[in-house]
Formats: C-alpha cells, sequence, structure tokens
C-alpha cells in the first residue's frame, strides 16, 4: 500500500472545510491564520504559497506578512505582540529559517501558545510530553494520522524514529508512546541502526539522509514513513528522494509514502487542522 499523501490531505481539508463552514453559519467567526515571512527564501516562499492556497480552500482567512531580511529582532517580536492582542488571528506561524540575527527559538517563545499553530512553543512541547492537550507539530501530526490510516491500534508494537529533531523526531516519538508504542529514536551516533530498524513495525525516516534505509533494514509488513526531502544530482539536474530507498523497501512494507508527493502535502492540512483548533480553543 502506497500511502498517497496528496489524496490523503485532499481527505483532511474536505473535512476541516465542511467543520469551517458550519462554524460560519452558526456564528458568523472566522478561523484567521497569519504568516510571517522574513527575506527572500525561495522555498519558504513556495511553502508559504501553498498554505495560502490550502487556507482559502477551506476557507481560513489567511495573511501574509512579509518583512525584510534587516528587520530587527526587537521590531519582529513587537508584530508577534500585536498579532498575539488581535482577536481575529487564532493561528500565528514564523516560517523558519530566519536570518542569522534574529534567533528562532527567541521568536517563536514570543508567539502566544494558544496561537502557536506550528506547536513549537515551549508550553505546547511540555502539553504534547506531559499527555496532555497541545497544538501538535504539522509534520509529525500528519506522520501521525497516516500510521492510524493504516492501522488503528498501535499499542505494543516497536516503532523506530530515525531522526532526533525538535521539529520532527521527538514529538513523533512522544505521540507514539502516547499510542503505548515501545518508541526507539535512532540518530548519527546510533549504533546498528540496520539491526534496529529490521525489528522495527513502524519506521519514521527524518534524518536528511537519501535513501539511507534499504529493503535489506526493513522487517515484512512494517509501515515504513519517509520524512526526508533529499536532492540527488543526476545527468539532466536532479531529482527529489527521500531517506527510504522506495524501489526496494516498497517491496516489504505494508505501507509507505513516497517521495514527493507522501508527507509533505500532509504537513499542510495539518497547519490547517492546528489553525482551527486554535480558533476552537480561543473561543
Amino acid at each position: 500500500m502506497i500511502i498517497d499523501g496528496k489524496k490523503f490531505a485532499q481527505k483532511l481539508r474536505n473535512k476541516i472545510k465542511k467543520e469551517i463552514q458550519s462554524i460560519k453559519n452558526k456564528t458568523q467567526l472566522t478561523p484567521g491564520l497569519t504568516v510571517i515571512l522574513v527575506g527572500n527564501h525561495t522555498p519558504s516562499e513556495i511553502y508559504v504559497r501553498n498554505k495560502e492556497l490550502s487556507a482559502k480552500e477551506v476557507g481560513i482567512s489567511s495573511k501574509v506578512l512579509r518583512f525584510k531580511s534587516s528587520i530587527s529582532e526587537t521590531k519582529l517580536i513587537s508584530v508577534i505582540h500585536k498579532l498575539n492582542r488581535d482577536k481575529k488571528v487564532h493561528g500565528i506561524l514564523v516560517q523558519l529559517p530566519l536570518p542569522n540575527h534574529i534567533s528562532g527559538h527567541k521568536i517563536i517563545e514570543e508567539i502566544d501558545p494558544k496561537k502557536d499553530v506550528d506547536g513549537f512553543h515551549a508550553i505546547n512541547v511540555g502539553n504534547l510530553s506531559s499527555g496532555k492537550d497541545a497544538l501538535v507539530p504539522c509534520t509529525p501530526l500528519g506522520c501521525y494520522l497516516m500510521i492510524k490510516s493504516v492501522r488503528k491500534n498501535l499499542a505494543g508494537l516497536n516503532a523506530l524514529i530515525i531522526g532526533r529533531s525538535n521539529l520532527n523526531g521527538k514529538p513523533m516519538a512522544q505521540l507514539l508512546l502516547k499510542e503505548d508504542c515501545t518508541v526507539t529514536i535512532g540518530h548519527s551516533k546510533t549504533k546498528n541502526l540496520k539491526e534496529l530498524c529490521k525489528k522495527a513495525d513502524i519506521v519514521v525516516a527524518a534524518v536528511g539522509r537519501a535513501n539511507l534505509v534499504k529493503g535489506d533494514w526493513v522487517k515484512k509488513g512494517a509501515i515504513v514513513i519517509d520524512v526526508g526531502i533529499n536532492r540527488v544530482e543526476k545527468k539532466n539536474g536532479y531529482k527529489i528522494v527521500g531517506d527510504v530507498e522506495f524501489k526496494s523497501v516498497v517491496k516489504k512494507a505494508k505501507a509507505i509514502t513516497p517521495v514527493p508527493g507522501g508527507v509533505g502535502p500532509v504537513t499542510i492540512a495539518c497547519l490547517l487542522s492546528n489553525t482551527l483548533k486554535a480558533f476552537k480553543n480561543i473561543n
């Protein structure tokens, strides 16, 4: 089973759109999302454009605030404080990376945790770790939903997460622990990664190494989620591949996400879901 991220995301967007329409009909209110984009970073520009289009599709009131890369940290914080006070804004997202003179960590901590739709604020991180309700980072949330679509009951399964980032690896571990999985996090210093992988019923690869996970690494019937996006040079330019060697792993896995067209579209749909959740929590 190849998990089609585009179809999965469309299904999720349809559900969100229906709920937002119902809210509008009853209350005349609309969830509001503001994205802050600093500088001219092409991948960020593309990503933000996709977010705008998706937000518009489901009925979220979306705004992008663009600033030159020379904006000061103090000025950016004052913009965030203004958005924190704005009752029409329910979700605030600061597109990363930021210029070197601005601390991404500091900026995220200035966002009202209730409006932190990226799920990166320390309060949301702490709530997730404690098993409390939280706004969960969009990529691991998307991975979690796709895993659950393949198998509802995950209790007792062995899960290997390759990558220990705050953006994906750590929150992914918390989500799977909550489902009573036995979770292992592998990383650059892990010994016998292949052997750990062979024992895993669920593999989430998010380490940024092209085709790292091979077919002989994977247990037959495993669920494999590939978060990696890597550019591999070819004679005629380049192609995008994941952290999983798709051709060999697809023969072994029960379910697998392709790259591209897997996790990416679902991540954006989860941002919309988080915006709706933030709206409901605030109102």
